[in-house]
């Protein structure tokens, strides 16, 4: 068997979601079948992160396993983009040792979350609007003191099945984009809706809600019910996943 990992760009819109579920389409069940189809065998796709409901990718990464080596990789991913929805496009793929994976071997994680502050045809479904005027210079403040804790249980869904809430947070900051507000956050790993709840929580920075004396304090209480609301999904992109360059072929 050969192991190639995927860079995958998906608008989330109409997705339940990356992973299978039983009550609506995923991406990864998406990709399942026509992979399966291409390639003349059963394929299963496992992604890098498993983004939730009208969450999108830029560059998620997936591996899949294939019983012959691909020997044009240009013409494969000409065929398969061919067969894929226009919501999902394969940008990518590359051969990887056997033992690499897409989620396991990952050494970090960026994502970025969108804003505009009215309304436009051009970001439906693609950006959070939010009319209030912030201070992103209080905001970046509060993403450098973000970067000096790693519990973030209060930034975490509720009743989730992982053993620890301590993540590595390298690198968090807020840009002003034409007409975009746009959130970067990077990080070993990441619990389930923690990039929206920072987000909401820094919202309520930027429009003086909270100070950041509060927002520490928010942290440090490890309690999910002192943080903000977590915003919408339409907002938030998987950006990219990084890996040791030793797992490539």
């Amino acid at each position: 068997m050969y192991r190639y990992f995927c860079k995958i760009e998906y608008n989330g819109t109409d997705y339940c979601g990356w992973q299978i579920q039983p009550n609506g389409i995923s991406i990864q069940e998406t990709l399942n079948k026509y992979f399966s189809t291409i390639l003349r065998e059963s394929i299963e796709l496992t992604g890098a992160g498993r983004t939730d409901a009208g969450v999108h990718a830029k560059g998620m990464i997936a591996h899949f396993d294939v019983s012959n080596i691909i020997p044009d990789k240009n013409k494969f991913i000409v065929n398969i983009n061919n067969f894929l929805p226009p919501t999902i496009s394969i940008n990518d793929i590359l051969l990887v040792n056997n033992d690499a994976h897409a989620r396991f071997s990952a050494l970090t994680r960026r994502y970025e979350y969108h804003i505009i502050s009215k309304k436009s045809p051009f970001f439906i479904n693609t950006a959070y609007k939010f009319t209030k005027s912030l201070d992103i210079d209080i905001m970046n403040e509060a993403c450098r003191e973000l970067m000096n804790y790693s519990d973030f249980t209060s930034f975490s869904k509720v009743h989730t099945d992982v053993k620890t809430f301590i993540c590595d947070v390298k690198e968090a900051f807020w840009i002003n984009n034409n007409d975009e507000i746009i959130f970067t956050i990077e990080a070993n790993r990441f619990l389930r809706n923690m990039v929206r709840a920072i987000v909401g929580t820094m919202l309520d920075v930027g429009t003086k809600k909270i100070t950041i004396p509060q927002f520490k304090k928010i942290i440090e209480s490890r309690n999910r019910c002192n943080a903000g609301h977590s915003v919408p999904a339409c907002g938030l992109y998987f950006i990219n996943a990084t890996y040791p360059e030793d797992i490539f072929i």
